[in-house]
């Protein structure tokens, strides 16, 4: 096989995982869409515009509204992104075409890309959607396009990487659901999304450093009013180093073979 037929072969490969999956979300766009849009809708009207509204003072400098928007969209991102992979993995392996893909010539790295970037799609276009509901709350003000996008991608990335691990584990629909609702959920809601975490007292800001979270958050707001509670070196570094760790179990993993072979 020739460097170009092998690339040609990834790329199908590649173009196949993605294309399905994004042919699935699209089919049941009622599920996979509408469940988060509303529930962030409810999120700005019930924090945002009720509880806001009777709050005084300012959050870093911004309205309660305007601190929230970023925490409700990264919140998003990260649920969807992570959901999207482990439901399609797990999926997969449940319905057994998994094993198509593996008794074909695609090799694991573009198998990972495949269905790692379906998470990411998800997550970002959510993500994008949120953004706009936002309009009808708070003017739209971005200070960095390049830091929002940056650490949209990273989170999305992470998650999606960390939904793959969950998919290649869970051997039933109990165990894709264990991670999103006692670890993502509670490190999420403690991510500062809600609250700044220079408010909290000494002892809980210095719990919430080690709530990976809260570097992602605090990144994604400082693209939008140019704040943040931590330096953007670290909070992209954890990200980095998230990415680094979460793809290099995933690639072992996925190259012994574990839970996907009998």
């Amino acid at each position: 096989m020739t460097t170009l037929q092998y690339f040609r072969l990834c790329w199908v490969s590649y173009y196949s995982i993605v294309r399905k999956e994004v042919v699935r979300n699209l089919r049941v766009w009622q599920q996979n869409l509408l469940p988060p849009v509303i529930t962030q809708s409810l999120y700005f009207v019930v924090f945002g515009s009720f509880v806001g509204s009777r709050i005084n003072g300012t959050f870093d400098g911004l309205t309660y509204m305007q601190f929230l928007v970023p925490g409700l969209v990264m919140m998003a991102v990260i649920l969807n992104s992570f959901q999207n992979v482990v439901f399609a993995l797990f999926g997969a392996k449940f319905q057994r075409h998994i094993e198509e893909i593996l008794v074909s010539p695609t090799p694991n790295w573009i198998i990972l890309l495949g269905f790692v970037s379906t998470g990411v799609l998800r997550g970002l276009v959510i993500g994008a959607i949120i953004i706009l509901i936002s309009l009808f709350f708070v003017p739209l003000q971005i200070f960095s396009l390049g830091y929002v996008v940056l650490f949209s991608i990273l989170t999305a990335t992470t998650f999606a990487l960390a939904g793959f691990l969950n998919g290649l584990f869970a051997k039933t629909f109990d165990d894709v659901s264990i991670i999103p609702t006692f670890v993502l959920t509670p490190l999420t809601y403690l991510g500062g999304v809600f609250y700044s975490i220079n408010q909290l007292p000494p002892i809980w800001q210095t719990i919430s450093r080690f709530n990976p979270i809260v570097y992602m958050i605090d990144g994604f707001r400082y693209g939008f009013y140019g704040v943040s509670q931590t330096p953007l070196a670290v909070s992209i570094s954890v990200l980095v180093l998230l990415n680094a760790g979460f793809g290099l179990a995933s690639w072992y993993f996925l190259n012994k073979g574990y839970g996907l072979r009998a």
